[in-house]
C-alpha cells in the first residue's frame, strides 16, 4: 500500500500525543482507497491540527483559525473531482462554529476529521466546546461554568448524514476514516485523544479511560438515516443546469480625456428616494469612459422602506486601494438627511474643493467654494436632483467633462438615455 506521507516533513507532535497515530489512520485510509496525491485536499485548521497538510504529499490549504471547512466548501464546489478532506481541533469547531453548522446542513461531500483532545492545547490549555466540566484547565474555573458539546449530537441535529464518533487509539481507525471518505455527502468523525503536553498534566485519561466515556454515549457509526439525502455538489449542479448564465461584466472603453487627472472624492449627500446611489453609479461610468480608475462605497439603509442617503465615489488615474474619503474634493448635497449624516466632511474640505447644493438646503460652514442650484425654479424634482447636480458638475468641467457624462448615461440606460441626457444638457 503506497504512502502519501512527506518524507521530509515527519509529524513533530509531543510524545504521545494522538494526533501522530491519527496521522498514521489517515495516510493508511487513503491508501484504502488507492488516492493519489494530486487527487486528495488537505485542509488545515489552526492548532496542532493545522500541521496535517505539512505532512503529506498532497495539495493542501491552511487558513484562519475555525475557518477551514469554508475553504473546503468553495475548493469542492470549484474542483468536485477532488477528495477534500479537513482536519480540525475541538477549539476550531468552537471558533467556526457556524461554518460547522452550515456544512452539517448542505451536506457536500467534504471530509471533517475532528482531533478532539479537550482544550486549545498549542496556546496553553484553555478550556474548548467539548472540555468536561469537572476537568482542570488553563483557563480557570470557566468551563465549571458552561455545559461541554457533544459534537455528534450537535451534528445529527444539523443535519449531518454521516457522523462516527471514535478513539483515536481503535484499531480499525483506518477502515472508519475510508468509510467516511468515501461517503458521497458530509460526513465527520469525532476522534477522541490525549493531550499530554496540556491536558494530562492535570487531568488523568488513558485510552481506557476514553473507551469507557464513549460507552457512556450514543454511538455514533456511519449513516444518519433520518439526515440521508441528496449530496449538495451534485443537487447544486443538476438545478443549475439550463439557468441564464450570469452576465460577462460590462467592458467600458476609454474615449475621452478627464479634466482632471488628480485624484478625486466625490460625496453625494441626499434623502432616501433621490436615486443617490443611481447617481454614484452615474459618476463611476463617466470616470471610467476617461479610463480612471473608481469605486463607489455606499451608506447602508437600516431600513428597507428608507432606502440610502449617502454615496461616495472616487476616481483616480492610479489604482484605489482605500476607499475612505476624510476630505471631499465635491459634495454635491440634494437633500437634507444626507447632510445631516454627513456634516462633518464639510469643514475638511480643501480650500480648492467644491460644494453644488439645492438652494433648500442648509449646509454646515466650509471653507471653500458653494455653488448654489435652483432646481425648483428649472422644475426639477426631488428624485432628479442628483443626477441634474452631476449635470452642473461636468458643465463646471470638474470631475468629469458633459461629453463623459452623457456616454455614461447611454451606457447604464441605453436606448432610454434621452431623457436623462436632456436633463444633464438643461440643469444649471
Amino acid at each position: 500500500m503506497n504512502s502519501l506521507l512527506n518524507p521530509d516533513r515527519p509529524p513533530v507532535f509531543c510524545p504521545g500525543c494522538t494526533h501522530e497515530r491519527i496521522t498514521g489512520a489517515l495516510d493508511q485510509a487513503l491508501g484504502l482507497l488507492n488516492l493519489k496525491g494530486n487527487r486528495v485536499v488537505l485542509v488545515s485548521d489552526i492548532g496542532c491540527s493545522g500541521l496535517f497538510d505539512t505532512f503529506f504529499n498532497t495539495h493542501a490549504f491552511h487558513g484562519l483559525h475555525g475557518r477551514a471547512l469554508s475553504y473546503a466548501a468553495g475548493l469542492k464546489l470549484a474542483r468536485p473531482e477532488l477528495t477534500v478532506i479537513v482536519t480540525m481541533g475541538d477549539g476550531g469547531v468552537g471558533i467556526g462554529g457556524a461554518h460547522f453548522l452550515a456544512a452539517c446542513r448542505r451536506n457536500l461531500d467534504l471530509t471533517l476529521l475532528i482531533l478532539d483532545n479537550f482544550n486549545f492545547g498549542m496556546t496553553g490549555g484553555q478550556m474548548s466546546v467539548t472540555t468536561p466540566a469537572e476537568a482542570a484547565a488553563g483557563s480557570g474555573f470557566l468551563n465549571r461554568l458552561e455545559r461541554p458539546l457533544d459534537i455528534c449530537e450537535t451534528a445529527r441535529a444539523a443535519g449531518a448524514a454521516y457522523i462516527g464518533r471514535y478513539s483515536g487509539f481503535q484499531k480499525d481507525l483506518p477502515e472508519k476514516i475510508a468509510q467516511a471518505i468515501g461517503f458521497n455527502g458530509f460526513s465527520l468523525l469525532d476522534i477522541w485523544g490525549i493531550c499530554p503536553g496540556r491536558y494530562t498534566k492535570k487531568n488523568r485519561i488513558t485510552p481506557k479511560s476514553i473507551d469507557d466515556d464513549m460507552k457512556r454515549l450514543p454511538a455514533f457509526d456511519g449513516i444518519i438515516k433520518e439526515n440521508a439525502r441528496s449530496e449538495y455538489g451534485g443537487l447544486y449542479r443538476e438545478l443549475g443546469k439550463g439557468r441564464t448564465p450570469a452576465p460577462a461584466p460590462l467592458k467600458i472603453d476609454p474615449l475621452f480625456t478627464p479634466p482632471d487627472a488628480a485624484r478625486q472624492g466625490v460625496v453625494l449627500l441626499g434623502n432616501a428616494g433621490q436615486r443617490i446611489l443611481t447617481a454614484g453609479e452615474i459618476l463611476c461610468i463617466a470616470g471610467m469612459t476617461g479610463g480612471m480608475h473608481v469605486s463607489q462605497k455606499n451608506e447602508y439603509n437600516i431600513t428597507v422602506l428608507r432606502g440610502p442617503s449617502v454615496s461616495e465615489v472616487i476616481l483616480s488615474k492610479d489604482p484605489i486601494e482605500y476607499t475612505g474619503i476624510e476630505a471631499p474634493s465635491v459634495i454635491l448635497a440634494v437633500g437634507q438627511e444626507g447632510v445631516l449624516r454627513r456634516k462633518v466632511l464639510f469643514e475638511k474640505m480643501p480650500g480648492e474643493g467644491l460644494v453644488l447644493a439645492a438652494e433648500d438646503i442648509d449646509l454646515p460652514p466650509c471653507p471653500c467654494e458653494v455653488l448654489r442650484a435652483d432646481f425648483k425654479s428649472q422644475k426639477i424634482g426631488p428624485v432628479d436632483r442628483a443626477l441634474a447636480s452631476l449635470g452642473i458638475l461636468a458643465k463646471q468641467n470638474r470631475t468629469v467633462s458633459l461629453e463623459m457624462l452623457k456616454r455614461a448615461l447611454e451606457i447604464r440606460f441605453g436606448d432610454k438615455a434621452d431623457a436623462s441626457i436632456a436633463l444633464v444638457e438643461r440643469a444649471a
